[in-house]
């Protein structure tokens, strides 16, 4: 189906095409006239296929320009998913003509500038769950006309440390607020708390299974101390357009940054130490390209769509399957092929086997040779982004 066909206004869909959005997603598709009237909804569906989108442009319609308030407030885990959805925001604002005003609001910043950027009265607030608390216990984040409250990568903003916030939330929220539930993953605990909070919930699943099967799965195996050296070798083996390095601590990070860049390869880094304008500003050359390659910790493995990842390298083998699936999410998103690589040492190389059949994917062993990248002896398959 088309945009037009499933209802989407002619101003968002024009909006749309200018970054080169031509047709809905299944997700997208099944989701708008749910999001439309008013349902309490759970959009479950893999990583990359336009979850935001998806809730974004119903609830574009729903939003009312003339009223000066805060109608639409959507929550995210990290400072980069709500730089993100703000992000998605304001350029359908802005493409579609529509005078639909939208506030970041996370922590870390100066709380002051917020303050008075609240006086504008924007329609739509995206941010972290403790600094939308903070303001509305000051009176000035006013919640009393929300009509909608979305839950971006529900799964972790409902688990048992963020619950208590989320829950004050909702108390100071107007009783027939919507309630929509954004996830490419779905645990028990999450889904019991859903069930409470919203009884009468309507539960979408698009995605048969939660990993993009247009993702290569690769592993090598070394010693811990050289892991930083292998890395190298392997940029320089696959020659990535833009990859991501999946590292655990930000003392790695900082360690496999300048060893990379000592051999004058153009990195950035990201990780929990940053503060706002550092965060954005690796963003920022990832994206636009200055930065071929972003070492990570896992801050930046959740709801990140970043375009044209054709790598994600593990460097830090993840110990659970669920965080295998959201770093190795960021590549092949929207249709497109990606190769995901993780670099075990000896100790770390059953987690292949996990990997494999909690998420029903293979995993093939790679090496290093002659500087290229072999699969059983044949090139490993080149990314496209």
């Amino acid at each position: 189906m088309s945009f037009s066909e499933i209802g989407v206004k002619p101003d968002l869909i024009a909006a749309l095409a200018k970054q080169k959005i031509a047709e809905p997603t299944p997700v997208q598709t099944a989701a708008y006239p749910l999001l439309l009237e008013g349902r309490d909804t759970y959009l479950s569906a893999e990583t990359g296929t336009g979850k935001t989108l998806a809730y974004l442009l119903p609830l574009f319609e729903r939003i009312d320009p003339a009223l000066a308030a805060a109608q639409l407030m959507i929550v995210a885990p990290s400072h980069e998913l709500a730089i993100q959805i703000q992000r998605q925001c304001c350029d359908l604002a802005q493409n579609s003509g529509r005078p639909i005003r939208t506030l970041l609001l996370i922590g870390g910043t100066v709380i002051d500038r917020q303050l008075e950027k609240l006086k504008k009265k924007p329609h739509i607030v995206v941010g972290s769950q403790g600094r939308l608390r903070e303001l509305i216990q000051l009176g000035r984040l006013k919640a009393h006309k929300i009509k909608a409250l979305v839950f971006d990568e529900a799964d972790r903003l409902l688990a048992d440390d963020g619950l208590p916030a989320m829950r004050e939330l909702l108390h100071v929220l107007p009783r027939d607020r919507q309630l929509v539930f954004v996830s490419a993953t779905e645990q028990e605990a999450c889904d019991e708390v859903v069930a409470e909070i919203a009884p009468n919930v309507t539960m979408l699943r698009t995605a048969t299974t939660p990993m993009s099967p247009n993702i290569e799965h690769l592993y090598l195996t070394c010693e811990e101390r050289d892991k930083p050296d292998l890395l190298r070798s392997l940029i320089h083996a696959v020659q990535p357009e833009r990859a991501m390095v999946f590292v655990h601590r930000t003392e790695t990070a900082e360690i496999v940054c300048s060893k990379l860049a000592f051999h004058h390869l153009t990195v950035a880094q990201l990780h929990g130490a940053f503060n706002k304008e550092e965060r954005k500003r690796a963003m920022d050359d990832f994206r636009s390209g200055r930065a071929s390659v972003m070492v990570v910790s896992d801050v930046a493995a959740r709801g990140l769509d970043i375009p044209g990842v054709t790598h994600v390298i593990n460097l830090d083998a993840p110990s659970q399957s669920k965080a295998y699936l959201h770093r190795v999410g960021r590549t092949a998103r929207a249709g497109a092929s990606g190769v995901a690589i993780t670099v075990f040492n000896e100790q770390e190389e059953q987690l292949a086997r996990r990997y494999e059949q909690e998420l029903g994917i293979a995993l093939h062993r790679a090496r290093l040779r002659e500087g290229r990248l072999l699969v059983d002896d044949r090139p490993a398959a080149a990314a496209h982004a």
